[in-house]
């Protein structure tokens, strides 16, 4: 394990989600990122089945709520980080493509990048439910054509998160292309789980 990354493991006595048989164990590893951000990275793992979830939970970085915007134009923008929180509304306007917040949401970290592959697998899913005669067919193949540009950095995009909770945040690689919106704090109506999925 890296210098820059401090492991714990701790065992509670509560039954696995899944196999409501197994014991759930977590690691917990802080790790020093190259830019100073700290991360808390948690694994959940059943003792029994095959069971594990993974959150990683930013320990340095500003999370104001607001709305944050990141103009993409070039393949140097697609590494611009990405935190998203399960708070967080995440949309790319132009492809009409978004992630909705929910008690059942994953925590992730990632880069532009990340985030366009996440939406090509999903939306890659999605076309092989469909027929060749599908009215929405030819519409998702444009959607996969234009993401696929988006990653060479030949499609301009809007990457849009809505974190009224203050979860989220964007580390641009063009401060010029970034641009940030306060907006007053909303308590979320519901916890947060391991049940999540």
């Amino acid at each position: 394990m890296s210098e820059k990354a401090k492991e714990t493991e701790e065992e509670f006595s509560f039954k696995c989600p899944s196999c409501k048989n197994g014991i759930i164990t977590i690691s917990k590893t802080i790790y020093d990122s190259q830019d100073g951000d700290k991360m808390l990275i948690l694994k959940f793992e059943c003792t029994e089945c095959n069971f594990s979830k993974n959150d990683i939970v930013p320990m340095a970085s500003n999370t104001l709520p607001g709305i944050i915007t990141l103009k993409v134009e070039n393949e140097n923008d697609l590494k611009s980080k990405i935190y998203r929180s399960p708070t967080g509304k995440l949309e790319i306007p132009e492809l009409e493509l978004q992630v909705e917040p929910g008690p059942r949401a994953d925590f992730y970290f990632t880069n532009v990048e990340g985030i366009l592959v996440r939406f090509e697998s999903a939306v890659r899913i999605y076309k092989n439910n469909l027929t060749h005669s599908d009215s929405q067919y030819k519409e998702i193949e444009d959607i996969l054509v234009d993401l696929d540009n988006a990653m060479k950095g030949k499609f301009p995009f809007t990457l849009k998160i809505t974190d009224l909770a203050g979860g989220s945040y964007i580390i641009p690689q063009d401060e010029l292309k970034y641009s940030f919106e306060s907006r007053e704090y909303e308590r979320a109506d519901k916890e947060f789980d391991i049940n999540d999925s």
